[in-house]
């Protein structure tokens, strides 16, 4: 039986590695976002590399995008094995200068895209006997990172969503875990780093150095580099590991746990 797997906000950046090194793997994959070229894009890509892929336009803040996404999967590949949920990053900035309308947003966003997408994927998953559930979501969760307040919130929320699932699902077989970006060269990135330049007054090469002086391998990381542990975690390699979050930030967090 072939897997396959639907990846969200995968027009570009991680999403769009981590459906290609699914492709890459022979799994079958939906990729969706808010549209425009860059999906279609992606999809080209995908299909080019010898990839069985679908387009699927959708807005995950919008509940029946959701399920137009999930089901659309399903239907036209008879199931759905593997949900990597993403989502793009909100506003940056200090705590009171983001107003309930920006928090809103960003839950919609953030953490109930994440609730209504599983909510939506699991049953196919229970029917196929077992599934994989994989979050993207930042180091944040395990260090939170000043400006980003609204991040390290929710982030934080999806994280404790996932060990709540990866228990409870644990007897449909159906794995959950998390992957944590550390600073990887995107586009979300990019914008961060002009964001922060702006408010300080400074360079934006100045605040990427800045960010690299703290990383222990001494460079940003690759879109691929984070694909590669989303690819493991959807893989039979994986098979007993559940309710983990696993960094890939080149050693940035410092903690222990």
């Amino acid at each position: 039986m072939e897997r396959v797997a639907l990846v969200c906000a995968a027009s570009k950046g991680l999403g769009r590695a981590s459906a290609e090194a699914l492709a890459r793997d022979g799994i079958t994959v939906a990729i969706c976002s808010r549209g425009g070229p860059a999906l279609q894009e992606a999809e080209a890509a995908i299909r080019a590399a010898g990839g069985n892929v679908i387009a699927i336009e959708a807005d995950l803040r919008r509940p029946d995008d959701v399920a137009h996404a999930v089901e659309t999967t399903v239907r036209t590949f008879g199931g759905l094995d593997i949900l990597v949920t993403n989502t793009g990053g909100p506003p940056s900035g200090p705590f009171m200068s983001l107003d309930e309308a920006a928090w809103a947003d960003a839950i919609d966003s953030l953490l109930l895209s994440v609730v209504r997408l599983c909510r939506a994927a699991v049953p196919h998953m229970r029917a196929r006997g077992g599934g994989r559930i994989i979050n993207v979501t930042s180091i944040s969760v395990k260090q939170p990172i000043a400006g980003l307040v609204l991040s390290n919130s929710l982030r934080a929320a999806v994280t404790g969503l996932a060990k709540t699932l990866a228990a409870e699902l644990a007897p449909d077989r159906i794995l959950v875990n998390c992957v944590a970006p550390g600073y990887t060269r995107t586009d979300r990135v990019v914008e961060l780093a002009n964001q922060a330049a702006a408010r300080e007054r400074i360079e934006p090469a100045e605040v990427e150095r800045r960010t690299m002086a703290q990383i222990p391998l001494g460079r940003m990381g690759q879109p691929d580099e984070f694909a590669a542990v989303v690819a493991f975690l959807a893989s039979p390699a994986a098979s007993y590991v559940s309710g983990v979050t696993i960094p890939v930030d080149g050693g940035w967090t410092r903690g222990l746990v």
